[in-house]
């Protein structure tokens, strides 16, 4: 444990010195050995500042870093002037700064913009069979050998963790998400080996905006270990371009992809293959990775910051660097991703908005066409939204802070629009976009019971009861209203409160109309009562508990997702 106030390490949850209370992540820091070449992870801690190698006296460098491998130092080499001349050096990297040998440079956006995409291509292939691992190796192994200790507690304190957190589950309820980047990677290899079972079950969310290598690697990693349940999950039901011309591209803000192509099918194979089983997944977030996920705890069972219901969530590198995620791959020999050779530092998916410059760069170099298509999808999108200069506000990345659905079509879809019934007290009007159906009336699931058969038959109306007291609550009618191709005529009845039950009644109009198919609603049910299909969302009456959170702005705010996407100004 560790007191952020005394800088003093502890093994009471308590300060002895100032009472306040501590934290499990210990803070560690990176120094340099001239003599050796590589760094040293140090606990802040430390009194002694000397080579676990060769003996010498150590220097700070920095907070955290990674390796540096030949194909990532030749492409900074070309973008030097360079090529090849720090073939023999020691190359470590923090986000746009060099460390080589020690000594900082720092690749800056003139770098990128320096020379063509299709020159750089050149000098690689130029140089490619005189790049070597020969000397990085030797640094590598140099530098597993100075951080051995560090590397043996990582270990020892993380199969310690895991084997807490399985502790009350059976093997065949655990899980692996496997996003086949370094994290998840690192997070797999740990549990096998401390559960010491190769067939847990893995979840690879492919997203079809992978990186080729991550697809190549994923596939790698199922053939290298036959004995595991190895699950792709996949949206096979949506492109994503068709989705990013109805509803704009995704943006920082409005990441609708993560829904749609990743927590959306996720779900859906765990419904699948535990129904309504609650499961134990471990996956690789790291706190240091953003200030949101600093916020997580190492284990999450909570409903609000769960993506996924139905699971508890564990990371046993919750308190891991950079650095130390190098060290376990480097050190166990654990294969890897090869797109982290090529300099990436991330590979979720290639056209992530939250991707930096550098990302963008080297997927201009490296995936040409894809980059290509990309740019001009947004080139395009930038024009029909009325933006004035399209190619700036695309290259100087303008297009990742957009927010709502100004100027795109679909925007109109979650705009509730609706008109007192001037006939009837506590009823209102709404408009739809297509004729009621039973999808439709399924929508109304959450509030009772449906119940058509009490409805008048003349004018096609149905009831919905309350559970408890199977008293009518809501009425709901077609309604012809002039100017509108399709309404309905919502009237709640024997209750308290009924403009918050109108409200909620309004998000699952907004649903009707707007549904893109997302999934987060599928997600966001804890008991699997939420099912859309190609054509539909519906709620089976069957599973649904009336919980309500699908209809509660705690949990959805707005009621449906495509209102946060799609919200204008006006």
């Amino acid at each position: 444990m560790w007191c952020k106030n005394c800088n003093k390490e502890t093994e009471l949850s308590e300060c002895p010195i100032c009472g306040s209370k501590t934290e499990n992540d210990i803070p560690y820091v990176i120094y340099w050995c001239d003599d050796c070449g590589v760094p040293v992870i140090l606990s802040a801690n430390e009194t002694s500042f000397v080579c676990p190698i060769c003996g010498k006296e150590l220097r700070y460098l920095c907070s955290d870093i990674r390796p540096v491998f030949p194909e990532e130092r030749l492409l900074v080499e070309v973008l030097m002037g360079q090529p090849l001349r720090y073939l023999k050096a020691s190359v470590w990297a923090s986000n746009n700064k060099y460390y080589i040998d020690g000594k900082a440079y720092s690749i800056t956006s003139a770098h990128y913009k320096k020379y063509s995409a299709d020159y750089i291509r050149e000098e690689l292939e130029k140089y490619k069979e005189q790049n070597s691992y020969e000397y990085f190796s030797a640094y590598i192994k140099k530098f597993v050998q100075a951080n051995r200790y560090r590397l043996n507690y990582l270990i020892d304190e993380a199969f310690s963790f895991i084997r807490y957190a399985a502790a009350n589950y059976d093997h065949e309820r655990i899980v692996i998400s496997f996003s086949g980047g370094k994290d998840s990677t690192v997070t797999a290899d740990l549990t096998v080996r401390a559960l010491e079972d190769p067939g847990i079950v893995h979840i690879f969310g492919n997203t079809t905006l992978e990186f080729p290598m991550t697809v190549d690697y994923a596939n790698r990693f199922r053939s290298n270990n036959p004995k595991t349940i190895f699950k792709v999950a996949k949206n096979r039901e949506q492109e994503f371009y068709s989705v990013c011309e109805d509803i704009g591209p995704p943006a920082r803000m409005m990441r609708w992809c993560c829904s749609m192509f990743k927590t959306g099918p996720i779900t859906r194979v765990l419904k699948s293959l535990f129904k309504d089983q609650n499961i134990l997944t471990f996956y690789g977030i790291r706190k240091c990775e953003s200030v949101s996920r600093s916020k997580y705890n190492r284990i999450e069972d909570n409903a609000e910051s769960v993506k996924i219901q139905q699971q508890k969530v564990a990371s046993p590198i919750f308190f891991w660097k950079d650095i130390d995620i190098w060290l376990y791959l480097l050190g166990e020999e654990v294969d890897f991703n090869d797109a982290y050779r090529l300099g990436y530092d991330r590979v979720g998916c290639w056209c992530c908005p939250n991707n930096n410059e550098r990302a963008q760069f080297l997927s201009s170099i490296y995936m040409p066409d894809q980059y290509k298509r990309w740019r001009t999808f947004l080139i395009d999108f930038a024009r029909k939204i009325g933006k004035p200069d399209p190619e700036v506000y695309v290259d100087t990345g303008k297009w990742k802070a957009r927010q709502g659905g100004n100027g795109v079509q679909a925007s109109q879809d979650i705009k509730l629009k609706f008109t007192n019934c001037t006939a009837e007290e506590h009823a209102k009007i709404y408009s739809l976009n297509k004729s009621i159906d039973d999808a439709f009336i399924s929508l109304f699931n959450p509030f009772g019971r449906i119940a058509p058969e009490l409805g008048r038959k003349l004018i096609n109306e149905t009831i919905v009861v309350d559970l408890k007291t199977n008293v009518p609550i809501i009425s709901i009618q077609p309604f012809d209203q002039s100017g509108y191709e399709y309404s309905v005529k919502i009237k709640t009845m024997n209750v308290e409160k009924h403009e918050d039950l109108q409200r909620m009644i309004g998000y699952q109009i907004k649903k009707y109309n707007a549904c893109r198919k997302c999934l987060k609603c599928e997600s966001l049910c804890k008991f699997g009562a939420i099912a859309i299909n190609i054509d539909e969302y519906r709620i089976n009456p069957d599973k649904c508990r009336r919980c309500k959170m699908c209809v509660t702005a705690k949990y959805l705010d707005g009621g449906c997702l495509m209102d946060r996407y799609l919200r204008t100004k006006d």
